[in-house]
């Protein structure tokens, strides 16, 4: 079972460190088996959370057996970093491990050498201290979560949210992600290359809230669409419709539906031995070549590539 070591650290922002633990702890294998075993480590045995005490049931030893280390933000940047703990980062690291921060977290990591020379994020308030720090880094102040593989970092808050549900479609494919994310009440997928800061708009009295116009789309994937098609659909004009995506959902309306059939094509690759020329059609791509072109720049991995690694036995 995959082991996720969360560090308190002192002065830890409670937040931060319940988010890994809640997402991961939630993920779950078609098996109904856990997909994870979540490991709470503290620097010392009683840590400061800021509005109260915790005691975690490990120590740093427990890094040692991690797969992924979770370091979560902490209230005070210029607080000294344990030595203790970047020595069992590094050695955790050295023999394979995956290391994450979220938000004020990025300090922790950057204080460990992992981020030299890395493009990393924060929260977007702390983001000129962060480079001022650390001038090695490329700190990107505009993204939710940055991905170099061994090596992660997100900004703040749901950001959290985003780049943990990011781990467990990488660890185990966009169902289970699914998954986790109903159990927990969030969206299912923001993209990492998304801003940090954008103004929701309220939904007016005329009704201008699109998730209606979201579930709708949802249920038409297979179908070609316009934009004309959507504006109609949400009674709006194209130039409304644009501009009401991108207060609420920070993105364009065809952006977030080519992102909603990828996702699509994810869950039928993993659940089904579907050709990828019929994939392409039940996703609205129209053509594999379409299909395999978006897949790739999204996901990462060719749609043939995916199904290797994430299809069900059951789906053979």
């Amino acid at each position: 079972m995959h082991q996720v070591a969360v560090v308190a650290s002192q002065g830890v922002v409670p937040f931060d460190l319940a988010v890994p633990c809640e997402v991961f702890g939630r993920a779950r294998l078609p098996s109904g088996r856990p997909a994870y075993r979540v490991l709470v480590c503290g620097v010392a045995r009683e840590v400061d959370a800021g509005a109260f005490r915790l005691r975690a049931p490990h120590g740093l030893a427990a890094l040692a057996r991690a797969d992924t280390i979770i370091l979560p933000g902490v209230a005070d940047v210029s607080a000294p970093v344990p030595g203790a703990l970047v020595r069992a980062v590094r050695r955790a690291a050295a023999r394979g491990a995956r290391v994450a921060s979220i938000c004020s977290g990025a300090f922790l990591l950057a204080a460990t050498g992992l981020l030299d020379g890395r493009r990393a994020t924060t929260h977007w308030l702390a983001a000129a201290e962060l480079r001022r720090r650390h001038p090695s880094l490329e700190v990107d102040p505009d993204v939710l979560y940055v991905d170099q593989g061994q090596v992660l970092t997100s900004a703040g808050a749901a950001a959290g949210l985003d780049l943990c549900l990011h781990l467990v479609r990488r660890d185990f494919g966009a169902a289970v992600a699914a998954e986790v994310a109903r159990a927990s009440v969030m969206p299912l997928e923001r993209e990492g290359g998304q801003a940090q800061f954008i103004v929701h708009a309220p939904p007016g009295p005329d009704g201008a809230s699109l998730e209606p116009v979201l579930r709708w789309l949802e249920g038409q994937l297979a179908r070609p669409l316009s934009l004309e098609d959507v504006a109609h659909r949400a009674g709006q004009s194209v130039r409304t419709l644009n501009r009401r995506f991108r207060e609420q959902t920070g993105t364009t309306p065809l952006q977030w539906l080519l992102r909603a059939r990828v996702r699509r094509a994810q869950r039928l690759l993993e659940t089904t031995a579907h050709p990828v020329e019929r994939l392409a059609e039940e996703a609205g791509f129209g053509s594999a070549t379409a299909l395999r072109t978006h897949f790739r720049r999204v996901v990462g991995v060719s749609p043939l590539g995916y199904r290797r690694a994430f299809r069900r036995p059951e789906a053979s």
